[in-house]
């Protein structure tokens, strides 16, 4: 579809004035089939989340550091699912697929926000991990209250300025030509691709925000992780490196699959267009994953799994 006129509520130099997303296909039925599916997995995502952050604050087995910075998790990642998953549904169900400069601003900007704070949360869990591991005798003097508070505080308001910033340099740019966006939200890469002109300067500032909010947090995650690895294979007995193992191996598999998969998306050049495998891989990252992991935490986590085993049965039997 080709643009339409002016738009002049950031700049008066575009010639588009909205976008529209290709989506993943035309045809009816498999529109229907993707919406059923993108739908439980939202729902599953919200109830398996929800469930994790009343057990957190209901069972005193829990209330702990780590399982504090779960909770901010958990609150995160409905947060982060619903930046995308509500918009393509209501896409999968209507025809106009269309999207205002101002609402695909929008969506950017609480995107980006909620993916570098999950980096963040994810570095301070790894850090919490390391202390417990690394100096038990220390953990609660070290991780106390006042000290966590700061921490997530951190991780949620950091990332507002830098975003802020960048997501007013991106729609300050000029766009022109074509319209379509061949993704179904509004993620950095193509929407840069619509930009007129010399777009050296985003390309730099999304090198350094990488780097900030990307690189230097797995890095921290992977030295923490090395100083663990190290100090559990230095336990005398193997049940106690197993417990120790136990209580850090849900946040590790996590760590994975949100930075594996993460690279697989964004490690790429920004001028290369979009393609129908790399849409997969976005929802792969944005909607799938967060399904699994509330699941990793209540399976490879005993106590989580024993903490909502009982608030289930209380549960049941307040009905009965």
């Amino acid at each position: 579809m080709e643009p339409t006129g002016q738009y002049s509520a950031w700049e008066n130099v575009s010639t588009v004035v909205d976008f529209i997303f290709l989506d993943f296909s035309d045809d009816p039925e498999l529109q229907r089939f993707l919406f059923g599916v993108i739908l439980i997995m939202y729902i599953t995502i919200l109830m398996g989340n929800s469930l994790i952050i009343i057990i957190t604050k209901v069972d005193a087995s829990l209330r702990s550091p780590m399982y504090f910075f779960l909770g901010n998790f958990s609150i995160l990642e409905m947060c982060y699912v619903s930046v995308t998953a509500p918009r393509l549904l209501a896409d999968l169900h209507r025809q106009n697929r269309s999207i205002s400069f101002v609402t695909c601003a929008v969506q950017m900007y609480f995107f980006l926000i909620f993916g570098a704070t999950e980096c963040l949360i994810l570095t301070v869990m790894a850090y919490d991990r390391y202390v417990a591991i690394c100096n038990p005798l220390l953990y609660h003097l070290i991780m106390n209250n006042r000290l966590c508070l700061q921490l997530a505080t951190v991780c949620w308001v950091s990332p507002i300025p830098v975003h802020a910033g960048f997501t007013y340099h991106v729609f300050s740019l000029s766009f022109c030509g074509s319209n379509q966006l061949n993704h179904f939200f509004c993620d950095v890469p193509p929407v840069i691709q619509r930009a007129c002109g010399d777009i050296f300067m985003t390309q730099l500032l999304i090198y350094i925000i990488a780097l900030l909010v990307v690189t230097i947090p797995f890095i921290l995650i992977l030295g923490s992780y090395v100083n663990i690895i190290s100090t559990i294979l230095k336990l005398p007995s193997a049940t106690g490196r197993a417990k120790a193992f136990s209580t850090c191996s849900s946040h590790l598999t996590i760590v994975i699959l949100f930075f594996g998969s993460g690279i697989t998306v964004y490690l790429k050049p920004i001028s290369r267009p979009t393609k129908e495998l790399d849409k997969i891989f976005s929802l792969i990252y944005t909607i799938v994953i967060p399904m699994f992991n509330p699941l990793i935490y209540c399976l490879r986590n005993k106590d989580v799994l024993v903490a909502l085993r009982k608030f289930l049965l209380k549960c049941n039997d307040s009905k009965t």
